[in-house]
């Protein structure tokens, strides 16, 4: 697969990988997912602090079908010592403890699970829910894989720490800007400005790259049971959560809104929603591109555009530009209850970088940086548009 003249420092990352592990290319990807998450701070003209425990979050959910306890998927020799064979992965036994320690106690077993459950553990209330057992079990797999992500960043390029600096510790980064939610004592990996803006330009080719070299890596493995081929990976390496998420605490708010006489506007159609109307609560960025079940990206929509003509679908530019009062209205319905105004609030917080959480117009700059984002996906992953 060519590279782009503009792609050539982020395709050395893979082009000095020995083929031994898959990390380099799970690196790639990480950061990746992680600047087409926060697209808004490469307006900063700064550099980026990502914490290294945000890049072992994606880690977890791509690794996840690896680590099943009974049908592994190696991603690399297993060497021997002492007559017993090492792991493959340094952190295969603890995502192996936290993958069933969540099948155990939520059933189920898909390939996006593990984009299922950071997801939740990003968002306060929904974090609340989850055992203590769980939460220890996820503890323990994310700081394992945040140590083993300092190699691929140490030998990235043609020698040690080539394309990215040593990781630091936020509190001694001066003049960079830090993903919302860093703390000072998070160990972060800082990607220059410059590196940030290529991966934005390159997000699709660096997702198909990645997804193209692990599945032709992972089909050149031994496995002990049976080999894979690069279609089973890719399978599993695009699997994305479905709609199952519970949204019921979110609808029952809104209905009690609707139930006191509040009107809600449907963000693409214009339509009014009342008590009693039918109306769904629609991922204004579907699922299906990013499970983000944030407040901000949540709203009433008229279920007849939901479902025939948005479903999958990014809205067109002028769409979103229509939708954006209608959006702003539904915000300042949310900071009518005390529960969702604070839900909206931390969801933003840990979205959206430049947005103080006092401002008199915020729920105008919420509806502006939730619409900037949905178009700035829409147009770095090259998705179908639609217009109501």
């Amino acid at each position: 697969m060519p590279s782009p003249p503009a792609g050539n420092e982020i395709s050395t990352i893979l082009r000095h990988d020995s083929k031994q592990t898959s990390y380099k290319i799970a690196l790639l990807r990480s950061i990746n997912d992680v600047v087409l998450n926060f697209p808004d701070l490469a307006d900063t003209e700064r550099d980026v602090a990502v914490p290294l425990l945000l890049l072992a979050d994606f880690w977890i959910a791509y690794y996840w079908s690896f680590a099943h306890p009974d049908q592994p998927i190696y991603q690399g020799p297993r060497a021997t010592l002492d007559g017993s064979p090492r792991n493959d992965m340094a952190f295969r036994p603890e995502l192996r403890a936290l993958r069933y320690t969540f099948h155990r106690q939520h059933g189920g077993s898909t390939a996006s699970d593990g984009f299922f459950l950071i997801n939740q553990l990003r968002m306060p209330r929904k974090r609340k829910t989850l055992s203590s057992e769980l939460l220890e079990s996820y503890r323990a797999a994310r700081t394992k894989v945040a140590r083993t992500i300092r190699m691929p960043i140490r030998y990235a390029g043609p020698g040690e720490w080539q394309v990215f600096p040593k990781p630091t510790r936020r509190r001694e980064l001066s003049d960079v800007v830090a993903v919302p939610g860093t703390s000072r004592n998070q160990s972060c990996l800082v990607v220059r400005h410059d590196l940030w803006r290529s991966f934005q330009n390159l997000s699709l080719w660096v997702e198909a790259l990645c997804i193209h070299e692990w599945s032709l890596f992972t089909e050149s493995v031994d496995q002990p049971d049976e080999n894979y081929e690069r279609g089973d990976i890719f399978s599993v390496l695009t699997s994305r959560p479905d709609n199952r998420v519970s949204l019921t605490w979110e609808r029952n708010q809104i209905d009690i809104l609707l139930m006191e006489g509040e009107c809600f506007i449907c963000p693409w159609t214009g339509t009014e929603i009342r008590e009693n109307d039918c109306y769904n609560l629609d991922h204004l960025l579907p699922v299906s591109v990013y499970p983000m079940n944030e407040m901000w990206n949540l709203a009433p929509a008229d279920p007849r555009v939901n479902k025939q003509k948005k479903r999958d679908r990014i809205p067109s530019q002028n769409a979103l530009q229509r939708a954006r009062p209608r959006l702003a209205r539904t915000y300042e319905k949310y900071q009518e209850i005390e529960s969702l105004n604070e839900a909206l609030r931390n969801d933003v917080s840990l979205r959206f970088s430049s947005l103080p959480s006092e401002s008199e117009t915020f729920s105008q700059e919420v509806a502006e940086a939730a619409t900037s984002l949905i178009d700035r996906i829409g147009t770095y992953r090259n998705l179908v548009r639609f217009d109501p």
